[in-house]
C-alpha cells in the first residue's frame, strides 16, 4: 500500500476489474482507470491506496509522492483531525495534528514525509521530518557525487536540503549564486561528508572534474557574443553567475584551463575566443 505494484487482472466486472493483491486479497481497479485493451491475465502497473471508505483500491494515476518519500504538498482543507494535502489523487492525504511540526494553514505548502500508519493501515503524512530521516538507511557518499535535493528551509548558514530522500545536507550562502525556495527540487553534488555524518553540498561539481564541462559552456557563451565578453577575474560574482551560471571560483578555474590550451586570450577588458 502506498507504492507502485504490478498485479495480475483476475476478472472483469461491471464497475471495473479485480486484481490479485495476494495477501491483501482481491483489489478493485475502477473502470475509469483501466487502460484500453487490458484483459484477464494481464499484468498491470497500479498504485495502491485507501479510498474514502478505507478499502484498498488500485489506480493507474500516479501521486506526487509515495510512502517512504518526502514531498512539498499544499494544504487544501482543515478538519477536526488535522490538515488534508493535495497529493494528486481524488482522496486527499491527512496530516494528523500530532504529526504537524507547526499548526498547518490552509493554502500553504509544506515539506512532508509520507508513511503507512501501522495502527490504522492508512497512508498519512508528517511534517516532523527528523524522526523519519533518522530511520533511513545510511548511504556512503563521496565528494563530487551527484545527488537529488529537496530544499527544506533557509537558516543563518544556508539552505537545509533533503539528500536523495534519505538525509540532511547544507548548501552554504556564500557558495550560492541563485535564489532557492522551500520545496524546490534540484540536482546538487556532495562537497564534503563530515566526521559527524553531516553533509556539505554544492550546486556545482568540485575539483577539476568539472572544468571541461564548464569550460565548454564558456566557449559556447563566447560564440553567442561574437567571441568576446567584457568579464574579468575582477568582475562582480553576480555578473559572472548571470552570464555563465557558475561561481567566480569555478569561472577562474575554467578560464585558466582554456587559456593554457590557447583557446582564449585574457585581455585587460575581458576574455576573447581565439580562432583555431
Amino acid at each position: 500500500i502506498g507504492r507502485i505494484n504490478f498485479l495480475e487482472v483476475l476478472r472483469e466486472v461491471e464497475h471495473g476489474m479485480y486484481l490479485d493483491g495476494e495477501e491483501l486479497g482481491e483489489i478493485l481497479l475502477p473502470a475509469k482507470y483501466i487502460p484500453q485493451g487490458t484483459g484477464t491475465g494481464d499484468i498491470i502497473e497500479v498504485f495502491l491506496y485507501n479510498d474514502s471508505e478505507d478499502r484498498i483500491i488500485a489506480t493507474t494515476q500516479t501521486p506526487y509522492a509515495m510512502v517512504g518519500e518526502f514531498a512539498y504538498l499544499k494544504v487544501v482543507s482543515l478538519s477536526p483531525y488535522g490538515a488534508f494535502l493535495d497529493w494528486g489523487l481524488p482522496k486527499d492525504i491527512l496530516v494528523p495534528f500530532r504529526e504537524q511540526k507547526e499548526r498547518m494553514q490552509e493554502g500553504r505548502s509544506y515539506v512532508v514525509y509520507l508513511y503507512l500508519d501501522e495502527q490504522s493501515g492508512r497512508i498519512a503524512a508528517s511534517s516532523k521530518l527528523d524522526k523519519f530521516i533518522s530511520r533511513q538507511k545510511n548511504r556512503h557518499y563521496e565528494a563530487g557525487q551527484e545527488v537529488s535535493l529537496l530544499i527544506y528551509n533557509e537558516s543563518d548558514m544556508g539552505y537545509n536540503a533533503i539528500v536523495d530522500n534519505c538525509c540532511w545536507g547544507l548548501l552554504y550562502h556564500n557558495e550560492l549564486f541563485q535564489e532557492l525556495h522551500e520545496g524546490q527540487e534540484i540536482k546538487g553534488f556532495i562537497a564534503k561528508v563530515r566526521d559527524d555524518g553531516k553533509i556539505d553540498l554544492t550546486l556545482q561539481k568540485s575539483g577539476y572534474k568539472k572544468v571541461d564541462s564548464l569550460a565548454l559552456h564558456i566557449i559556447d557563451v563566447l560564440k553567442e557574443n561574437d567571441g568576446f565578453i567584457a568579464v574579468s577575474d575582477k568582475s562582480d560574482p553576480q555578473i559572472i553567475y548571470q552570464l555563465f551560471g557558475m561561481s567566480k571560483k569555478n569561472y577562474k578555474k575554467s578560464v585558466g584551463a582554456l587559456y593554457k590550451k590557447k583557446l582564449i586570450s585574457i585581455d585587460n577588458d575581458g576574455i576573447r575566443l581565439l580562432k583555431p
